[in-house]
């Protein structure tokens, strides 16, 4: 397994110098030329997935099959995805400058990492995801995705990746794809610290943990997107039709991170809007889990296999009591407040330490395409510096101090 994550990396490393080097019009035409191939070779792109389904059912729950599972209308949605991505501007390599008093020029720029590492879950969208966010960011990559997704994720780079790459005039080996369900790919993957520097991580906690601390011994750097669950807080000032109409908006599909996971409902109006939500719930076909918990409070249901048909429901005593019990009890992914208090919302928004805070809004808008217009590697969660929030190109770069001496003209 060793040599061919390292096979990997070297073919990725010889892409990376040309690929940092690349014109504006040459990455726009590489990811046009996705989007083309996408739509040009759907055929084939939908076989190989529906093979992978079929390998997969029996196998895996529900909800994990609705995120391997890729129809003609989600390849069509990838597609303009990554013609909008195309479209939009470089992030700007010179950030700044400040000339001091000597008349030495200090420059900020940002320059590509070279090559970066992905391990995620069987999600063949989320290889087109990353590997456009690579090739807008100028660096290459070495993927590795679950091994129900396989099939799908080679067809992808295969059929439309490598050939966009390739007739766009850049390197068709600058994004490579591990083509082994074999675990100890991953565990390789964040082992190799002069290869691969740096590691996107998605997946389940455990998993993410596992190999961040593998990754940390090894000198390798990585950014983890693993815990979600979104949390919506029904206000005393909330209108209850709209609060229901938030709650289903917010389950249209149960296997993603910023679904609803955690309902707090006002103390004062528990007893009231309960037999309403379960009612809606029951609907849906999914299980209100009401105190007292046999659970932590904000255990994440998308990532309990069988179980994802679950939504927890508790009362919270104020905003500020809600938007504590989020930061405390769940991820910090996402969290909102149904009100028309603005002073409620307020006291809610000014309290959540979370990546995404929202009033009126549900948390299912947390997504990099839907709030910046950009295909995200990620959503990060970390309470440290750095990129927080869906991870897209802008902050694949590293930060690099150019100065010139006065003397230099």
């Amino acid at each position: 397994m060793r040599e061919a994550v390292v096979a990997a990396g070297r073919a990725a490393e010889a892409a990376s110098g040309g690929l940092a080097a690349t014109s504006a019009g040459a990455v726009r035409e590489a990811l046009i030329g996705i989007a083309a191939n996408l739509r040009a070779r759907s055929d084939a792109i939908l076989a190989a997935n529906r093979t992978d389904v079929a390998a997969a059912e029996g196998q895996l729950p529900d909800a994990t099959l609705d995120r391997l599972r890729m129809g003609p209308e989600r390849l069509e949605e990838i597609a303009r995805e990554i013609a909008t991505l195309a479209g939009a501007e470089d992030a700007e390599a010179v950030v700044g400058e400040r000339v001091l008093a000597d008349g030495t020029r200090v420059q900020e720029r940002r320059r590509p990492v070279g090559v970066i590492g992905a391990n995620y879950e069987a999600r063949p969208n989320v290889t087109v995801d990353i590997a456009s966010q690579l090739i807008k960011s100028r660096n290459a990559g070495v993927l590795r995705t679950g091994s129900a997704a396989l099939g799908s994720s080679a067809a992808l780079v295969d059929l439309a990746i490598a050939p966009a790459l390739g007739a766009a005039g850049l390197d068709r080996g600058a994004v490579q794809l591990l083509r082994t369900p074999d675990h100890a790919a991953a565990h390789e993957l964040v082992s190799h610290p002069s290869l691969i520097p740096l590691v996107i991580l998605r997946g389940s906690g455990e998993t993410t943990a596992q190999l961040s601390a593998r990754a940390a011994a090894h000198g390798v750097r990585t950014l983890a997107h693993a815990e979600g669950g979104g949390v919506l807080y029904v206000d005393d000032a909330a209108d209850a039709g709209e609060a229901l109409a938030m709650i289903e908006a917010s389950l249209d599909r149960l296997g993603v991170c910023n679904r609803l996971n955690l309902l707090l409902i006002s103390r004062r109006r528990y007893d009231e809007l309960l037999p309403a939500v379960e009612e809606l719930l029951g609907r849906m076909g999914i299980e209100a889990s009401l105190p007292p918990h046999q659970h932590p409070r904000g255990h994440e249901w998308a990532l309990d296999a069988g179980n994802e048909a679950h939504v927890t429901v508790d009362a919270a005593d104020d905003p500020v009591d809600a938007a504590m019990i989020a930061n405390r009890d769940t991820s910090g992914l996402a969290a909102g407040i149904v009100t028309h208090d603005r002073d409620a919302a307020e006291e809610f928004l000014a309290a959540y330490a979370g990546t995404g805070a929202f009033w009126n809004a549900t948390t299912r808008l947390l997504d990099g395409f839907k709030l910046i217009a950009a295909p995200e590697t990620g959503i990060n969660v970390d309470h440290v510096p750095g990129p927080r929030g869906p991870v897209t190109y802008r902050d694949l770069a590293l930060r690099q101090y150019v100065v010139t001496g006065p003397s230099t003209g």
